[in-house]
């Protein structure tokens, strides 16, 4: 039997949460909760980082950052090679809760600064640990710096294959190296697709299926595709007094919330409706005038799916997913089959705001991502939000450079809109 030290396991799963204490992590752009972390290289950009730490007291929390390639494999460099200042900061601002219920202590941080501030280009894993002692991780967390040196044009395309026309949403995109020395493109260009910001179901080794000059075109008939899926569940627990139409009852005590949201069914054979959503982010709000930070409260929500045919799945599990499950990553995003009721359950601390989440089957075997076929349907007309992630390599480089980033919308940049 093998056992991982955190920082093993950090090297095999960005994005993770080592630490019970510690809930509803965020890393953002400063100011906007639902952009994802891209800092543009010798910038004024800056990324906002908000988490609790349920224990209620005060820790010593450090960071750095470690610079990745475009797998997510740690780059065989020294920190200093890609990092201006020093080798770990603690973080400074933090806040005990109050007005709340649940005990929690509150920490944010903003970054890039002059303490420590990336000097290259690529992935980025930000590590939390405790009292300056790296193999005492809290969590990690993934953001990009980008460099600008190519161009990229971008389109969401229904596509011409029967078996997804209806299902499926295809990204037909061309980039151009401009001036940059691109001697053997299929292996110095690396091409990463993320939709809805998740790199659970993110596309990447693709290679251009045609090339002109400095000009590469992803155009392959069943290549880039994603299933549509269709518009994110939602779920408002801006307040805990006022309770949205989501929610069907509560059962209070002087010490902590318990909330109970209408059970959910598949959605694969609903007529598609449109509505605007987060794309499966969560936002920290309340409707009430405080600080949703540190005056935010948590709740314990449950949660029920019940299935078409009021049995489970047959050889697969009930998830759901979403940020604030960390996509399916959490241990409480696997729901349980009870017999008695008919139904799958499941609770999860959730912290007061706006949350997306949608239920998923477990990936088929050899995959990473999870299927929503069943529970959700995939509708070619939704919306998402697309990411493009360019990365070159010099010859003899020894990382990745993250030379382009483009967003694009399902609705926005299609075919003559």
């Amino acid at each position: 039997m093998i056992f991982f030290t955190a920082p093993a396991l950090a090297q095999r799963e960005p994005d993770k949460i080592f630490m019970d204490n510690i809930k509803t992590v965020q890393l953002t752009m400063y100011g906007n909760q639902l952009a994802y972390p891209v800092v543009k290289l010798n910038s004024n950009d800056m990324l906002q980082l908000d988490f609790d730490d349920m224990d209620g007291d005060i820790k010593s929390y450090y960071y750095n950052f470690e610079l990745r390639n475009a797998d997510w494999s740690p780059v065989q460099m020294s920190y200093y090679d890609y990092v201006k200042g020093y080798t770990n900061q603690r973080i400074t601002t933090y806040r005990s809760a109050s007005q709340v219920l649940t005990r929690y202590t509150h920490y944010q941080l903003t970054f890039p600064n002059r303490d420590i501030m990336p000097v290259k280009a690529g992935n980025y894993l930000l590590k939390v640990f405790i009292n300056g002692d790296t193999s005492r991780l809290a969590f990690t967390r993934r953001f990009v710096v980008v460099s600008p040196m190519v161009s990229v044009a971008a389109q969401v395309q229904q596509p011409f294959n029967q078996q997804f026309f209806r299902t499926h949403q295809k990204i037909q995109l061309t980039v151009n190296s401009g001036n940059m020395n691109v001697s053997y493109p299929q292996q110095q260009i690396k091409v990463v697709i993320l939709q809805n910001d998740r790199w659970d179901n993110c596309i990447q080794n693709i290679k251009p299926n045609i090339i002109r000059g400095n000009s590469y075109e992803y155009n392959g008939e069943n290549d880039c595709l994603f299933p549509a899926m269709r518009e994110w569940r939602w779920l408002d627990l801006t307040s805990f007094r006022l309770l949205s139409d989501r929610v069907r009852r509560q059962q209070n005590t002087n010490t902590a919330y318990d909330l109970y949201v209408i059970p959910d069914v598949s959605r694969n054979t609903q007529r598609y409706i449109y509505y605007k959503d987060y794309d499966g982010w969560y936002a920290a709000l309340t409707n009430e005038n405080v600080n949703p930070y540190w005056n935010g409260d948590y709740a314990t929500v449950h949660f029920t799916y019940i299935t078409p045919s009021r049995s489970p799945y047959q050889g697969k599990e009930l998830y759901i997913i979403g940020q604030m499950t960390h996509y399916g990553k959490d241990e409480k995003a696997k729901l349980q089959w009870n017999e008695e009721k008919g139904q799958y359950e499941t609770t999860l601390l959730l912290k007061q705001g706006y949350y997306d989440y949608a239920y998923a089957l477990s990936p088929a075997a050899g995959k990473q991502a999870f299927n929503t076929d069943e529970t959700e349907g995939n509708i070619w007309e939704a919306e998402n939000e697309y990411t493009v992630l360019v990365y070159y390599r010099e010859l003899g480089g020894r990382y990745d450079q993250l030379v382009n980033v483009t967003t694009l919308n399902s609705l926005q940049n299609r075919p003559g809109q």
